[in-house]
C-alpha cells in the first residue's frame, strides 16, 4: 500500500499537494508521500477547493457531497475522505478495500 492513501472501511482516504492555476485538472504522480493534484482554479475565495471537489468526484465516479475535505483548507498539503467510490481511476494504481469483490 502506498503512503498516500489508505481505506478506512469503504471510505478512501487521499494525502494530497494541490497545485493551483494549472493549465489542467490531472493527477501528476506522488511526492512527498502524497499524490500531487495540479487544478486550473486560482486559490481565491476557495475556488481551488470547489474544483478539487468536482474533479475527484468526477475521477472516483461519486456525488460532490461523497467528497470531504477532512484538513487542509488554505493549504497545498489537504486530506480528503472519498466516500465509497464507484470507480479508482485506473492510472493511479490504487488498491481496492481489502474484502471488496
Amino acid at each position: 500500500m502506498s503512503s498516500w492513501y489508505r481505506w478506512q472501511g469503504d471510505t478512501l482516504i487521499l494525502l494530497l499537494n494541490i497545485h493551483p492555476r494549472a493549465n489542467r485538472d490531472e493527477f501528476a504522480g506522488v511526492r512527498d508521500e502524497r499524490l500531487k493534484l495540479r487544478i486550473t482554479a486560482a486559490p481565491v475565495d476557495g475556488a481551488a477547493n470547489t474544483r478539487l471537489i468536482h474533479f475527484l468526484a468526477r475521477q472516483f465516479g461519486i456525488a460532490k457531497r461523497d467528497v470531504n475535505l477532512i484538513r487542509g483548507d488554505h493549504n497545498r498539503a489537504e486530506t480528503f475522505h472519498i466516500s465509497s467510490p464507484k470507480k479508482l481511476p485506473p492510472d493511479l494504481g490504487l488498491s481496492p478495500p481489502e474484502g471488496s469483490p
